[in-house]
């Protein structure tokens, strides 16, 4: 836990880094554990179409978290010019492969595929970063099944510093159905009363000034300021762009926030933490029905 100073008081810093690498160490365990009693290494396969730079990186990166913590790891990387029935016949022979107990499609996809219907192809039980939609139904009625990454990531982040959801007003800028939306979700189950502002919503600072937990989801650099944002509030930046910035301006928002996630540092740790381990969790239910 960090205490930054800022402004004319002090904000702690929710050290994503540091509660991924327990979560981490624990699927680790897990992993070593499923080996042991089940000669099965939990395996995630990770799919790309194209060969953007920023998702390139993020792909090695997830396959570099899966070697340091004894999974197994896949990947497939077809051109920018597949098609949407090339990209869901892969992700049904990864569905189908025993070998492969967790799929993660790297997301955006290039505009001319069918996004929605290339995550429809990913068997529910190894959709690990929660992008289905069983997945979806599953986290707004509180069932079985796999919470999307991020969304799942900021939970455990609020958890990890004894942030009481019930009762308090959150509000989520941004309904993408990978982000925005599934945190709503999540919030809502956890008796928070959430609200959901999107480029449509009129004068989002009135909302934005009201939340006690603010989560910016929104994916446009520097977009909130801490004008508007409510004295002693939760703030939680989801966005990451260019020049390692995120949704919200970082040092006006810390003067005003109790509690903020840096970025990088914040909820990205989280996300990939949570992947591997929704991953191992995966892969133990599997080898339980072989």
């Amino acid at each position: 836990m960090t205490i930054s100073e800022s402004g004319s008081g002090s904000v702690v810093l929710m050290d994503g880094t540091t509660a991924a690498r327990r979560i981490v160490e624990q699927a680790a365990a897990a992993a070593a554990a499923l080996k042991a009693d089940a000669g099965v290494t939990p395996c995630l396969a990770t799919v790309l179409v194209g060969s953007d730079p920023a998702s390139l990186t993020y792909v090695r990166m997830k396959q570099n978290r899966c070697a340091r913590a004894g999974m197994a790891s896949q990947h497939v990387e077809l051109p920018e010019s597949a098609t949407t029935a090339e990209l869901v016949a892969t992700l049904t022979r990864l569905s189908l492969d025993p070998d492969v107990h967790g799929i993660l499609l790297q997301h955006p996809v290039p505009t001319h595929i069918d996004e929605r219907a290339a995550f429809e192809a990913i068997a529910p039980e190894k959709d690990v970063d929660g992008v289905t939609s069983h997945s979806f139904a599953a986290m707004a009625f509180g069932e079985p099944g796999f919470a999307s990454a991020t969304p799942g990531g900021i939970l455990r982040l609020l958890d990890e510093y004894g942030v009481e959801l019930a009762g308090k007003h959150a509000v989520v800028v941004g309904r993408s159905p990978i982000l925005g939306k599934p945190v709503g979700m999540l919030l809502l189950a956890r008796n928070a009363t959430v609200t959901y502002c999107h480029s449509k919503t009129v004068d989002l600072a009135a909302y934005t000034r009201h939340a006690d937990i603010l989560v910016a989801a929104v994916g446009k650099p520097r977009f909130i300021d801490g004008a508007d944002i409510k004295s002693g509030a939760v703030v939680i930046d989801a966005g990451y762009n260019p020049g390692n910035v995120g949704d919200v301006e970082f040092d006006s928002a810390a003067a005003k926030a109790s509690l903020i996630t840096p970025v990088p540092g914040g909820v990205g740790p989280m996300t990939i933490a949570v992947l591997l381990e929704q991953t191992v969790a995966a892969a133990t239910r599997q080898a339980a029905r072989i």
